[in-house]
């Protein structure tokens, strides 16, 4: 079962974008390194703003159309 995409958080973890796009890890980093899916790091931690996701998502929408 998985859990909707939270709408109370503004950055997201990678697993938390893996969960949310069914995608490994692996993906989401080359999406990550090839600066498709912005993010940012805090320390050692890596974040995925919410914003940045949507847009993702609905440029994504966009090129399928």
């Amino acid at each position: 079962m998985t859990t909707p995409l939270p709408t109370t958080h503004r950055a997201l973890t990678v697993p938390q974008v893996m969960e949310a796009l069914g995608l490994s890890r692996f993906t989401v980093y080359n999406l990550i390194r090839s600066r498709e899916l912005p993010s940012i790091t805090i320390g050692r931690a890596r974040r995925i703003p919410a914003e940045s996701l949507r847009t993702f998502m609905e440029t994504k929408l966009e090129e399928a159309a």
